[in-house]
């Protein structure tokens, strides 16, 4: 009879989850497949309908996007006062936190609408991210509805770039989103979103003709669609799973038939394979997960079924299984209650005809339909007689029958029955023989917890016949003078090989139990133990330990280091290793993110299993593990498997939080190091400046004095000098206002043509006799941009064009229209026909102090792209810089367009 009482732990874990969510603020999303199916539309039509019905709300952000519509049913909400942030210049509005926090404290039952989850707030707010502010306003209670597309889960974000060609920057944890209390999926057929489109109900109409080419073609949004909605119900399925779990006896409860699913029963017999791969084949028809399990019972012992079970599920493993092994007396209640803990609803075992089976005894598939009916059970047929392949090597001639320690059991047997029969023989005036007979179940069930099953049943045999020979009349001798103790003799045999067996059963649990809670002790000090590793080496030592200890292994850590003249990352072993590994097959695991080596598909004829060491931002290097010995015989169990993979999952994470300590002090040293340097510039710059404006002026005033040729030059040469010198403060000066946030943009809309044509102008002297070509669209927008500041980055690459490449050179000036995934912008290049830029270099050349090359004799010290860098990204662009096919170098600015006036 089985314990159908809740588990008491289960029962407080629920109630304290209870609790916290009861304090907890509510989460709904408004789901969609992409923008314009209507997400903030249904928010604002719900939160009209909360109103009516008494609650308070409060539109913290709302996003209309110029939707005519959608202003329409904000506009009777009230709004949340923006908070004003300075930030390089410019001042952006953004959520105001603490506000909404004051509103929900003083509003405990309203509603806070926020759109747009994903949305990156601007520098300087307290969280980097919206969703971080709704996660404070949940935790301080505040109930906030907001709205959500599917491009924007993490888990799906190259998923989505893979179908569109566009790759979304704003993302969150696909945590945030399956937390959430309530999720509502807003709809809209592909053809009524593209007619909304067409009709500028999504973007204004300029911005819906580029979406309509690229975003939002047809195929596109049927993707996402289908995207969406099987997120939605992956979601639905994880709830109800918790559901089961928590509420219906801890998941024990009959199976939901909610969708379609798998339990492979994987038996000890050789045609078994026939059964994995039925239920591949079924599965993959199906487009279902399924399962894999074996239940060992106390009666598989020997090697020979251990390995045969264990290729099974290696098998079912390779072909997209999820395997487990469960220690149980029985097998059908095992595979019951498994199904019903992952709500699999479809069993599949092996049939076979069997001539003769023990009365009263049911098959496998009986067993499951007597104690699950809920569920289906398929069978497989199976050969009525199956024989284990034999090896194709001939094996070594068996010198004994019986291993050694099957010779101590049975001598023990023997042995114990012997002391139990001197034991009795005085207590036979005292005592009645029936009595006498219990000694030897003590002694059988004695023999069954220390030597298992067959010499208990030895045990019990001798026991039956000493006791009759001992102690029955006639004694010594095997008749049986009264027939009543032939009843006896056949209980005390029944009851002998029944103890026997279920001593023998505990036994293995019991030790099987034992070997599981050793491991969990192991990985638990080794988890300790790299809790306080410092150095990567360290690392390598505790797992070399852990596997020494536990498996008796040897290993290898082997993290990647830097190849300079490939580019590339190689493999290097780090020290502590106790084994030799293979460089090129760790190379191949670790490029790949795969096991290889040992006991895999991949390379297996190497002497070392190496495991990728898989953390949660990369991979951070290969794990070696080399058995001792004859490394052909060694087969990892799945239990051992899990091992493995939990301790390289283990060192992974360590060698990526070291990684991230040594980033943050060098990140802390960087950081100390600019500031130290520009508080230099800034001082040395502003003294430099008085005495080079002296020189200028000297210079100036020579030129007013009658003066010789000779003299006129060195006057000329001395005013150039301190020009450019005076040129080279000015941008030290500048670098420093602008990394200290001291330059405050003065933003106008204006045509871009006006801004190159005023570079132009300023260049007359430095472009002489070169050919200057200006392709700008004709249909280029308005900018809202600082005028002064984008002429300088205009003016700075037009003079590192004219610098670093052949006099009389052309230089060629694109613009056109762009279509991002941040939104609308515009793309400028500046293009030359020069030697073109260092290989692998480009993306260093807009560092500050940086030149392309390291000595030249073109004046400079290496600031001019670093300012334009820094202009760029305050105007909330981005700056880049390649070598193009044809020869010569492209620089390139995207600009974006922003909200053009009303």
């Amino acid at each position: 009879m089985t314990d159908e009482r809740p588990d008491p732990d289960a029962l407080l874990a629920q109630v304290q989850r209870d609790e916290a969510a009861a304090q907890r603020g509510r989460l709904k999303i408004f789901f969609g497949a992409n923008a314009g199916v209507g997400k903030t539309y249904a928010m604002l039509a719900a939160a009209h309908a909360a109103r009516a019905q008494g609650r308070a709300v409060l539109v913290g952000v709302v996003e209309t996007h110029g939707r005519a519509d959608t202003e329409a049913v904000s506009r009777d909400l009230p709004r949340l006062a923006l908070k004003d942030i300075a930030h390089q210049g410019r001042t952006l509005r953004e959520f105001d936190l603490d506000a909404a926090l004051a509103w929900g404290h003083a509003q405990p039952d309203g509603v806070l609408l926020l759109d747009e989850l994903a949305h990156s707030n601007a520098p300087g707010s307290r969280h980097p991210k919206r969703w971080q502010d709704v996660h404070e306003l949940l935790a301080a209670g505040v109930e906030v509805w907001s709205t959500l597309n599917v491009q924007h889960l993490e888990s799906l974000n190259d998923v989505v770039g893979g179908i569109t060609g566009i790759r979304v920057a704003e993302t969150l944890p696909d945590k945030v989103f399956d937390e959430a209390d309530e999720v509502v999926v807003v709809d809209l057929p592909p053809d009524e979103l593209l007619q909304r489109l067409k009709e500028g109900k999504v973007y204004l109409p300029a911005q819906a003709e580029r979406a309509a080419k690229h975003f939002f073609r047809k195929g596109n949004l049927l993707a996402l669609r289908e995207l969406a909605l099987r997120r939605t119900a992956d979601r639905v399925d994880d709830q109800m799973q918790a559901y089961r779990r928590e509420r219906v006896d801890q998941g024990q409860g009959a199976v939901w038939p909610n969708r379609e699913s798998l339990l492979a029963c994987i038996g000890s017999a050789a045609a078994g394979d026939k059964v994995v791969r039925s239920a591949a084949r079924l599965a993959g028809q199906l487009g279902v997960v399924w399962h894999a399990v074996h239940v060992e019972t106390a009666r598989q012992t020997d090697d020979a079924t251990r390995t045969r079970v264990q290729r099974l599920l290696e098998l079912a493993q390779s072909l997209g299984a999820r395997t487990a092994v469960l220690s149980a007396p029985a097998v059908a209640p095992a595979l019951i209650g498994y199904a019903r803990e992952h709500n699999l609803a479809r069993l599949v075992v092996g049939r076979r005809d069997q001539a003769w089976r023990w009365p009263g005894r049911p098959s496998l598939s009986e067993a499951l339909n007597l104690l699950g009916d809920e569920l289906d059970v398929l069978q497989v047929a199976l050969p009525a007689t199956t024989r284990a392949p034999q090896p194709a090597a001939p094996q070594a001639p068996r010198h004994a029958l019986l291993t050694p320690q099957q010779l101590r059991g049975y001598a023990a047997a023997v042995l114990a029955c012997g002391l139990a029969t001197a034991v009795a023989m005085p207590l036979l005036p005292f005592i009645a023989p029936t009595n006498i007979a219990m000694l030897y179940l003590l002694n059988v069930v004695g023999v069954a917890l220390k030597f298992g099953r067959a010499p208990a049943a030895l045990a019990a045999l001798l026991g039956v016949g000493a006791f009759d020979f001992a102690f029955v009349e006639p004694r010594w001798s095997f008749a049986v003078g009264d027939a009543q103790y032939l009843v006896t003799f056949a209980v005390l045999l029944i009851v002998g090989l029944v103890i026997g067996q279920l001593a023998a059963g505990l036994q293995a649990q019991a030790r099987a139990a034992r070997e599981r809670e050793r491991r969990v002790r192991g990985l638990y000090a080794m988890s300790r133990d790299l809790g306080g590793a410092l150095l990567a080496e360290q690392v390598a030592q505790i797992g070399a330990q852990f596997l020494s200890a536990e498996f008796g292994v040897a290993s290898a850590v082997l993290a990647p280091e830097p190849a300079a003249q490939a580019g590339r990352e190689v493999l290097a072993v780090l020290p502590g290793a106790t084994a030799a590994p293979d460089l090129g097959v760790a190379q191949w695991a670790y490029d790949r993110g795969q096991p290889a080596g040992l006991g895999t598909d991949t390379l297996p004829a190497s002497a070392c299993l190496m495991l990728p060491l898989s953390a949660p931002m990369r991979v951070r290097g290969v794990l070696a593990v080399a058995p001792r010995g004859d490394a052909g015989a060694r087969r990892w169990s799945p239990e051992e498997r899990q091992v493995l993979d939990t301790c390289a999952a283990l060192l992974a994470i360590s060698l990526e939080r070291i990684h991230y300590i040594e980033v943050a002090q060098g990140s802390t040293l960087q950081i100390e190091t600019e500031r130290l340097r520009n508080s230099l510039l800034t001082a040395v710059s502003h003294d430099l400046r008085t005495p080079l404006a002296a020189l200028v002026g000297l210079a100036d005033a020579l030129k007013l004095t009658p003066l010789s040729a000779a003299q006129a030059d060195v006057a000329d040469a001395m005013r150039r000098s301190a020009l450019r010198m005076s040129a080279l403060v000015a941008n030290l000066l500048d670098m420093a206002r602008l990394q200290a946030g001291g330059v405050q943009l003065n933003l106008q809309w204006l045509p871009l043509q006006e801004v190159v044509g005023s570079a132009l102008a300023s260049l007359d002297e430095t472009l002489a006799g070169r050919d200057v070509a200006v392709e700008l669209a004709p249909d280029l927008p308005l900018l809202h941009l600082d005028a002064v500041l984008i002429e300088r980055v205009l003016v700075n690459l037009l003079e590192n064009a004219a610098k670093y490449t052949p006099a009389g050179s052309p230089v060629t000036i694109k613009a056109g229209a762009q279509a991002r995934a941040a939104g609308p912008g515009v793309e400028i290049d500046i293009i030359d026909t020069g030697a073109g830029l260092p290989a692998g270099r480009e993306g260093q050349l807009f560092d500050k102090f940086e030149r392309g090359e390291r000595e030249s004799a073109t004046p400079g010290v290496g600031l001019g792209l670093a300012i334009c860098k820094a202009i760029v990204q305050a105007h909330g662009g981005s700056i880049s810089a390649h070598n193009r096919a044809a020869g010569g170098a492209c620089f390139r600015i995207e600009l974006p367009l922003g909200q053009p006036p009303a």
